[in-house]
Formats: C-alpha cells, sequence, structure tokens
C-alpha cells in the first residue's frame, strides 16, 4: 500500500523536477528571480497530481489491493500533508519571531485551495483511470509457496545492501549540492542549470545502475524480497544528503539561535522528503522493469 503511493508521489516530484530543469536550461526562468523557480515547481507540481493516481492506483492494483479509496486518499493527502504541515510550522516560527520572510496568511489559504481545488481532484482522475486499466500482467507466473531464502552472505543482506546504494548517486550530486546550498543560505546565485541538469541525468542513471546491480545480487543469493529494496536502496542517497546537509550547517553556516536553526532543519526535511521520493521511485521503476526483462526472457518450463 505505502510503496505503491510513495512511488505516485514521486512520480508526480520526479516529472516536475525534470519539466522545471528543462525550462531553466532553455532560459525561461531567470536565476536572478528567485521566485519563478519555485512558482513553476509548486504549479506544475499541482497540475501533475493525474500521474501520481494513475501510478499509485495501476501498481496498487498489481499488487492485487482492495482497499482502493485508501489508497487514492493517501496518494493525494500523505506526503503533500506533511510537506505542508512542516511548512506551516516553519512560518509559525517565523510569525512568532516577527520576521518578514513569513508567509502571509492569504497565501497560505491559497496554497490550501490550490492543493484541494485542482490536485486532489486530478489525483482522483488519474487514480479512475489507473483502476480501469488491467494490472500489470507479470511475465511469468509466480510459486504460491513463498521459498526458503538460503544464508545470505554480509553484502547481500538488506542493510549493507541498502546502504551502499546511496553512495554512488549521491557521490555524483556532492559537489552540485555544495553550490546549491550556498544559492540557498548564503544568498549566492546560482546560474549553471544547464550544467545542474546534466546532473539530473547522470543522477537518474547512476540511481537505476546502482539499484538494478543490487537487486540483480539479490536474486542471484535467491532473495526475492526486492520491492521495497529496490525503494530504498536508492532513496538511501537522501540520508547521505541529510548528512551532508547537517555538516554544512556546523562546518559553512554561522547560524545563532534556536529558531533559525530550527528553521534551517525544517526546511532541510522537506528537501530530504522529496529527494527520497524522488530517488526511490527511479531506482523502483528501473528495477521493476529490469525484472520484467529477465524473466520474460527466461523459459520456464
Amino acid at each position: 500500500m505505502l510503496l505503491s503511493v510513495f512511488l505516485g508521489q514521486g512520480t508526480q516530484i520526479f516529472i516536475m523536477t525534470f519539466i522545471t530543469l528543462f525550462l531553466a536550461c532553455l532560459g525561461f526562468l531567470s536565476p536572478a528571480n528567485r521566485g519563478a523557480l519555485m512558482t513553476c515547481a509548486v504549479v506544475l507540481w499541482v497540475l501533475l497530481g493525474t500521474p501520481a493516481g494513475y501510478v499509485s492506483a495501476r501498481l496498487y492494483k498489481t499488487f492485487g489491493g482492495e482497499k482502493w479509496k485508501t489508497n487514492v486518499l493517501l496518494t493525494a493527502l500523505l506526503c503533500p500533508g506533511i510537506v505542508f504541515a512542516d511548512f506551516f510550522l516553519m512560518n509559525l516560527i517565523l510569525w512568532v519571531e516577527g520576521s518578514s520572510a513569513a508567509i502571509p496568511f492569504g497565501t497560505l489559504v491559497a496554497i490550501l485551495a490550490m492543493w484541494f481545488g485542482i490536485s486532489v481532484p486530478l489525483t482522483f482522475i488519474g487514480a479512475y483511470f489507473g483502476f480501469k486499466k488491467p494490472a500489470i500482467e507479470q511475465p511469468v507466473r509466480t510459486n504460491q509457496i513463498p521459498r526458503q531464502i538460503p544464508e545470505q552472505s554480509f553484502f547481500t543482506k538488506p542493510i549493507p545492501g541498502i546502504v551502499m546504494g546511496g553512495i554512488l548517486p549521491f557521490g555524483c550530486i556532492f559537489i552540485q549540492l555544495f553550490f546549491i546550498l550556498n544559492s540557498i543560505w548564503s544568498h549566492q546565485m546560482y546560474y549553471m542549470f544547464g550544467f545542474l541538469f546534466l546532473v539530473f541525468i547522470i543522477l537518474l542513471i547512476t540511481c537505476s545502475e546502482a539499484t538494478i546491480l543490487l537487486c540483480y545480487f539479490h536474486l542471484c543469493a535467491e532473495d526475492y524480497h526486492w520491492w521495497w529494496r529496490s525503494f530504498l536502496t536508492s532513496g538511501f542517497t537522501a540520508v547521505y544528503l541529510y548528512i551532508y546537509a547537517v555538516h554544512y550547517f556546523f562546518s559553512k553556516l554561522q547560524i545563532i539561535g534556536a529558531a533559525s536553526t530550527i528553521l534551517y532543519f525544517g526546511y532541510t526535511m522537506i528537501m530530504v522528503l522529496i529527494f527520497f521520493l524522488f530517488t526511490g521511485t527511479i531506482g523502483f521503476f528501473a528495477c521493476f522493469w529490469f525484472v520484467n526483462k529477465i524473466y520474460s526472457v527466461v523459459k520456464v518450463d
């Protein structure tokens, strides 16, 4: 259930990031105007409710899920809800401090209206079409009785595998991350959108490759629990992102005061959550495609 919901959300985030970066690349969004990038991302995110509902519903049906209403509601409300709650708390702190960076109440209401008025109905529409479609066909029939999983070596156990999976994708965004954090927290402009787009593509490729490779090792070791593991393997990059953000906080920023610290970590948590869903989705779909591919070639008597 949760997996299909996360995947729906991840698809939404993926398409949003792709289009936003693509537009920034072509020069539609000027780097000098900070708000343009965020506005574009938020608007796209709201309009992309349909793919989220569709993917989530279709996968849930494939998993043989029955509670479709819960599925649709969770897809529409779970992750945006977490992000919004976090955002709202940050805003409350800003209000209490009397900061000019606080978002006026009207804007919050407008965001809520966009979420419930546009995004949620679109998710419902997507889910409707997703449930109308037949479930995704598996290339081979599976055994009714689950097999005994043999003793695993250290590297094919779930946790070390997941931890290893995040290192590679993180390595490729590492340097860009420094510049992006600088542009968010230290008021430096960020102009290299074309380069960022390339890094984004490389991130896609490394995420999928790392996940597929580890997935293949697990299957060779006769461990067939790959669904969640494929999601978490590439999603673990987000944990490294968080560790790096903490390191950045202590080494680069001179932030004093509880409010500012809470703000920094609050916004970091939003970034990490979005990044987790995003990378996890890429890893999962790469893995899903890979497993389908290898098993459709297998000759079964």
